[in-house]
């Protein structure tokens, strides 16, 4: 992909990889780069060492900020200050649980950011693992069970703020969001940063956060960093998305500077203390432990690594990190240079998703071969058991087995495809009634599984004693309630399968035959002009509802 001329949103952009990628980026000439970081001083910041560069000239560069993991009304708030007030944990829990509509996926800043820059490109370099298992949920989980067996009672607050930590809705919640807004804005290009969450090291990785070997927190971090990984694969395998890729480290990423200086821990000065007095060790530890330091007025103070978002490392630390046979070392220019070949369009080997797709397997002609076998031989036991095999609700969505069961019907009242294009609405819905009411096997098998009928009056539902789609008490009735897993007869409902025959009927006579070569993508059992409830509904999964795969 050409960059020249093209908006890039960077996304963690101020941090060490983002800022190694934003310097490879400029003299490639974007119009745009758009430097998104947490907090707005990193921004700035950002955008102040990049327009300094003689190769800045003619590229506007932008500051943004706030955690896209929120709204953009609490773009100057943390997480953290949120889950410490009702609204704010309503809110967050509402993003994560609630239904998900247009709206819904709007009102991130996350979207708010694609949506008004409309980038092409999009690099993420936020650790989108660490973001989300940091959040430490065992220790969350651990209060609340010491709450409970001390003969306490969790408030709804301790309950709601456990909720939020929840890895997999965040992830899911983040990736859905974040397709949503591509597509909206067309970008063309995704290229996430991910990582191991161990820096490439085993189950034996001795730099961990607990007595545990590795930490139920650092496997919490990779197992989030493969769950995304994962979803990456997926979103690259959905129609109209963008080319998504994903370059994993697999390292300790450093460094952005080496220098003697005041010592900050998560931003915070680290004071020296002193101690004199030893404390009987029976004593040391505990709430009401009297320590006996002393403050010396001044801040730790020393030579240090700046490893970006991994801290400030001692030279000792550094070298025992970095030693052979430890997590070792890759530079964050190693990581752009990865980067820049795979936007360029020349592969790099270090692509997660185009890995994943090389090595996953897919369909195969001998699938296809016993997939025909199987076919004929389960309608060979139709005939001889005298049974229609249709669904049973157990691979789903309910929507399939509604869409069989009405193919069905089709099947049962027309001679063939070419009539059912040519229904009448109204007649069929009538004839579809009187077969229904008189068929009691048909109706049986259909209401048993779970899916109810919808009556042509639009009045009345034949149901069995469970529905796989009930729709909330006390509300209005809506037609997308019968669309998601109702068999339908109303006359609108056999309006819609004469458009969905005709447009199946128009797109197989449109289709070349196998004598034009092998560019047909059709199935075989497509072209007989029979009514097939399974063909049907495919279709329609393929078609009208998007579903179609686009990768084998």
């Amino acid at each position: 992909m050409d960059i020249q001329g093209r908006n890039i949103l960077l996304l963690g952009g101020s941090g060490l990889v983002g800022m190694a990628i934003a310097r490879d980026l400029l003299p490639r000439r974007p119009a745009r780069i758009v430097i998104a970081a947490l907090r707005r001083d990193e921004a700035d910041q950002g955008v102040e060492e990049l327009s300094s560069r003689e190769d800045a000239e003619g590229v506007e560069i932008i500051p943004e900020w706030g955690d896209v993991f929120l709204r953009p009304g609490r773009r100057e708030e943390s997480r953290r200050e949120m889950l410490r007030t009702d609204d704010g944990r309503a809110e967050i829990l509402d993003d994560l649980f609630g239904d998900l509509r247009e709206d819904d996926f709007r009102r991130s800043l996350l979207f708010e950011l694609i949506d008004r820059y409309r980038p092409e490109i999009i690099i993420d370099c936020i650790n989108t693992a660490t973001a989300i298992a940091y959040q430490d949920l065992f220790t969350s989980a651990a209060n609340i069970r010491d709450l409970i067996r001390s003969g306490g009672r969790p408030t709804i607050a301790d309950v709601e703020a456990h909720l939020t930590t929840l890895y997999l809705p965040q992830l899911i919640r983040h990736v859905q969001g974040l397709m949503y807004a591509m597509r909206s804005a067309k970008t063309q290009f995704y290229l996430k940063i991910g990582t191991s969450g161990t820096g490439g090291m085993g189950l034996n990785i001795p730099f961990t956060h607990s007595e545990e070997r590795p930490s139920a927190t650092l496997l919490s971090k990779a197992s989030v960093a493969g769950a995304h990984s994962v979803l990456l694969f997926l979103m690259g395998r959905t129609p109209d998305g963008p080319v998504v890729k994903e370059v994993k480290p697999t390292a300790a990423v450093a460094w952005k500077s080496i220098q003697y200086g005041e010592v900050r821990r998560a931003g915070q000065p680290i004071p020296r203390v002193d101690v004199v007095d030893a404390l009987p060790i029976g004593s040391a530890f505990g709430e009401d432990v009297e320590v006996r330091s002393i403050d010396t007025g001044e801040n730790i103070e020393s030579v240090f690594l700046d490893a970006g978002e991994n801290g400030l490392f001692s030279l000792a630390e550094f070298e025992t990190i970095s030693a052979l046979g430890m997590m070792e070392l890759i530079t964050p220019e190693e990581i752009a240079d990865a980067v820049i070949s795979e936007l360029a369009g020349r592969p790099t080997g270090h692509d997660i998703v185009g890995a994943l797709d090389a090595a996953t397997m897919g369909p195969t002609y001998r699938g296809g071969a016993m997939r025909e076998a199987a076919l004929k031989h389960m309608e060979q036991l139709e005939n001889e058991h005298g049974v229609r095999s249709i669904a049973f609700e157990m691979l789903g969505p309910p929507r399939l087995s509604k869409l069989l069961f009405e193919g069905e019907i089709l099947r049962r009242l027309f001679p063939d495809l070419d009539a059912a294009c040519d229904l009448d609405a109204e007649e069929t819905s009538e004839r579809a009634s009187r077969l229904l009411k008189d068929d009691t096997r048909f109706r049986s098998d259909i209401v048993s599984i779970g899916i109810p009928i919808l009556l042509a009056d639009g009045e009345g539902l034949l149901r069995g004693p469970w529905v796989s789609v009930e729709p909330e008490h006390d509300t209005e009735f809506s037609p997308e309630w019968a669309n998601r897993g109702w068999v339908d007869l109303r006359p609108a409902s056999w309006t819609v399968w004469r458009r969905r025959c005709t447009e199946f009927r128009n797109r197989v006579a449109n289709s070349r035959g196998p004598e034009h070569g092998s560019g047909v993508d059709l199935d075989v059992r497509s072209r007989s002009g029979d009514i097939r409830p399974g063909a049907l509904a495919a279709f329609v999964f393929r078609y009208e509802d998007a579903g179609e795969r686009v990768k084998r």
